[in-house]
């Protein structure tokens, strides 16, 4: 079995370098446990990225977990009304690309499950994140296609918005609670997905707490439901877990100031809180929709603040008009984040990627003008331990898709 595993991973890798054409003439052949690629004369010696693709020549993406819509009498003759059917076959290619975004977040959080181990960097934990997400979009246009946001990272009782910068030398440890968290968008059609590693197994209590937690706002959510009614259905289910850890019994809190959200094209959060806790929110989920479900779990206060260095921003889509921009080279850099992430969050390790240098002056000016928003650490109380889990819902005009669900969560 291990033998096949690994022939797998060769065929995958094969695959992933080079796509096999008419136009390349590329062979890929199996013989035993070994791999064997055979070239022919190329007119362009350029290599090129099969990505995704490679796997899907038909361009059609796996589906996610269905679940039926519950409630009211409209919303369970949704899966057999003509009408609502004929809508959702409409939005077949935007329920298709979220569909690859979430198939590449499953294949990359595979390999990384099983890869990160302690002693790692935390640069080197994002970054093989980060550099495989960009292999399977197969583009190097970054607004056709790769990153959603940054890999966060968050260790312990950091909940969020944790990824390192440039020189970062925290290493992972055995007994370190780190959430991952990325995002991966195909045109504007972002997967928001997390989990929580571990390698202790005295964790488990926690973690089963916040998954389950997950999995209660997702069956709660559909069309019409209100927010208020999902944090309350999550809090009942999170709250009613305990951990204990070195003898001392902890209740697991909600971290009530965290919240999913929905996310619209090139937008991760798109205007909608999603709570944890009943809140008195009487807005509602509608049709067509996209949402990230996501719970967190602490030890701890169950409230978290600012802490930390940052490392996460984003254009602002609110900014002030005409803000002014003093300096030449806070000019330029709001040109090559408008050319490369739009209105993407990015972190200053991509600003370095595409060869910005010396940005720290700009980027600040650019965040006082208010063009550019930051999002530092979130922390709750230090020696505490958080977990999150998150997957990202379609809410089809019949049925809701857990499109971003696989066999680990």
């Amino acid at each position: 079995m291990r033998s096949e595993n690994n022939l797998a991973e060769q065929i995958e890798k094969v695959a992933l370098e080079e796509p096999a054409d008419e136009t390349n003439s590329n062979e890929v052949t199996v013989e035993g446990n070994s791999v064997e690629k055979k070239k022919k004369k190329k007119k362009n010696n350029k290599k090129k990225k099969g990505g995704i693709n490679q796997f899907f020549p038909d361009g059609v993406f796996p589906e996610g977990e269905w679940q039926e819509y519950t409630g009211s009498e409209e919303n369970l003759r949704r899966v057999t009304d003509e009408e609502k059917r004929y809508l959702d076959r409409q939005a077949n290619n935007k329920w298709n690309e979220f569909r690859k975004g979430a198939e590449i977040h499953r294949r990359v959080r595979q390999t990384a499950q099983k890869n990160i181990k302690p002693g790692m960097t935390m640069i080197e934990v994002a970054e093989s994140i980060e550099n495989s997400v960009r292999a399977y979009s197969g583009t190097d246009d970054s607004l056709k296609g790769g990153m959603g946001f940054p890999c966060g990272v968050s260790l312990n009782h950091c909940a969020a918005h944790y990824t390192p910068n440039a020189g970062d030398k925290v290493v992972l440890q055995y007994d370190d609670v780190m959430k991952v968290d990325f995002g991966v968008h195909v045109n504007g059609h972002i997967i928001d997905c997390a989990w929580t590693q571990t390698f202790n197994e005295r964790y488990d209590p926690l973690l089963n707490a916040v998954k389950e937690a997950t999995n209660t706002g997702i069956k709660t959510a559909g069309i019409d439901v209100r927010m208020t009614d999902i944090g309350e259905a999550v809090e009942e289910v999170m709250e009613s877990y305990e951990v204990e850890l070195d003898g001392k019994i902890f209740p697991v809190k909600c971290i009530r100031n965290l919240q999913g959200h929905n996310i619209k094209p090139y937008q991760i959060h798109g205007g909608k809180s999603v709570p944890i806790v009943k809140n008195g929110d009487t807005t509602k989920m509608e049709e067509g929709e996209t949402f990230a479900i996501e719970t967190f779990g602490s030890t701890g206060k169950g409230y978290v603040v600012h802490g930390g260095e940052c490392s996460h921003y984003m254009k602002n889509l609110d900014a002030p008009p005409n803000a002014p921009i003093r300096l030449d080279r806070a000019k330029k850099l709001m040109q090559a984040i408008d050319k490369n992430f739009g209105s993407l969050p990015f972190c200053r390790r991509y600003l370095d990627r595409i060869g910005e240098e010396k940005y720290l002056l700009a980027l600040n000016q650019l965040c006082r003008a208010g063009l550019i928003t930051e999002h530092p650490p979130l922390v709750d109380v230090k020696g505490c331990y958080t977990a999150q889990y998150e997957h990202t819902i379609l809410l089809h005009p019949t049925r809701k898709e857990v499109v971003s669900r696989g066999d680990d969560y």
